[in-house]
């Protein structure tokens, strides 16, 4: 006997809209580049100005600001869809919200207005530098300085030091810089600050030569005595750290996003090459064996899609199991994506394992995933953290 009161889940109307109309664009104007995107190592320029055009290059700004306003859900499923398509290019929706963050959480109305003002209206996307050379799953351990000079023409950070694995570095114009502004207080001691990629002093290595998002820029960020004024300081001084790991307890979502899509994407191919390869005389997708892989791979797929939206609706609400649920959706979501991406190419057999199919660059774009914005070795720290602090809702 159905309950007319029973809140059946499922995607609104807004939401399923915004899918179909980022996967038209996906399908016209970015899905097109991605194999030459990935040959070439290049920036997804063509998908960068079709995203901007559609407003799903940073969605998650608010409109008084000038963004879309889109909600944490609407934000996985612009992300996943670009994904689905091209991982590099669905870095550019999901960098602008990583760099952006800190300043939404704990700016300034300023500071706000100012940058996620020229976020919105396309200016320059937003990166995040908190990884060090020395910094990386221990991310407190910052060397990058800021001192405050007190000069006769206003207040101003001093910053030096290196920040490393910088995803769209370089291409960015806007920096959101995690820096230790007193050493003897460790995470305590760590400050947030918006640098500019005009600020002088402000320098990038060679991109990285990487396995794959070869689309997506990695490069290091050097800060050789960048003078910045102090009111470009994020929130208070000692709150960058508390800053940035709230900031990654929504984006390991959008991680999450990425995963769910790369997966979509490699079973989407992987389900119309069985229909259409014949051997034996028949389609492969006739044999149960292929079936059975096919099968798990919905499921995987499916199972990642459902934390991943269940824990979007968390970050919407800011709901006290956020943590928990931001780091099991990206770790899960991760593992589903590699374990069906190469299970993909295993459909597709010898061909599979060519450059001439896209199911290998989904792999290995794919594999980021469990690594960055903590590796799920971590992901996996902080639930059993949780758990053991009997931080986790019944759903």
């Amino acid at each position: 006997m159905s309950n007319p009161e029973f809140p059946y889940y499922g995607l609104s109307e807004e939401h399923q809209a915004i899918r179909e109309a980022v996967r038209d664009i996906c399908d016209a104007k970015v899905a097109p580049f991605a194999t030459v995107v990935d040959e070439e190592a290049r920036y997804p320029q063509e998908a960068h100005d079709a995203l901007l055009a559609a407003d799903f290059h940073a969605p998650h700004v608010p409109e008084q600001y000038g963004g879309a306003g889109a909600d944490a859900l609407a934000t996985v499923i612009v992300i996943e869809e670009v994904a689905r398509a091209c991982v590099s290019s669905s870095l550019i929706p999901a960098v602008n919200k990583l760099g952006s963050l800190p300043v939404m959480i704990g700016g300034s109305e300023e500071l706000k207005a100012k940058y996620l003002g020229a976020l919105a209206r396309g200016e320059g996307g937003f990166s995040y530098c908190l990884s060090e050379p020395d910094a990386g799953s221990d991310a407190a351990n910052q060397r990058t300085r800021a001192v405050l000079d007190r000069g006769s023409d206003g207040d101003h950070y001093i910053l030096n030091g290196v920040k490393r694995w910088i995803t769209n570095a370089g291409t960015s114009e806007y920096y959101t810089v995690l820096a230790t502004t007193d050493p003897d207080e460790r995470s305590r001691g760590i400050s947030a600050f918006v640098v500019e990629k005009s600020d002088e002093g402000v320098s990038f290595g060679a991109p990285e030569k990487k396995l794959g998002i070869k689309g997506s820029p990695t490069r290091e960020v050097y800060l050789d005595n960048v003078r910045i004024p102090a009111d470009r300081l994020i929130g208070e001084e000692g709150k960058g750290f508390e800053y940035a790991m709230k900031t990654l307890d929504h984006t390991r979502i959008t991680i999450a996003a990425q995963a769910v899509g790369v997966a979509q994407g490699a079973l989407d191919y992987a389900l119309g090459y069985a229909k259409e390869r014949q051997q034996f005389g028949r389609p492969i997708a006739d044999n149960q064996g292929l079936q059975f892989l096919l099968a798990d791979m919905g499921m995987k797929v499916e199972a990642a899609r459902q934390l991943t939206y269940a824990a979007a609706g968390r970050s919407e609400r800011g709901d006290s199991d956020l943590t928990f649920f931001g780091a099991a959706a990206k770790c899960f979501a991760s593992d589903v994506a590699m374990d069906v991406t190469t299970d993909a190419v295993q459909v597709l057999g010898g061909y599979g394992y060519t450059r001439d199919y896209p199911v290998e660059r989904m792999m290995r774009d794919a594999k980021i995933t469990q690594i960055y914005e903590g590796t799920n070795q971590v992901q996996r720290i902080v639930m059993a953290r949780q758990l053991l602090a009997g931080i986790q809702s019944q759903i």
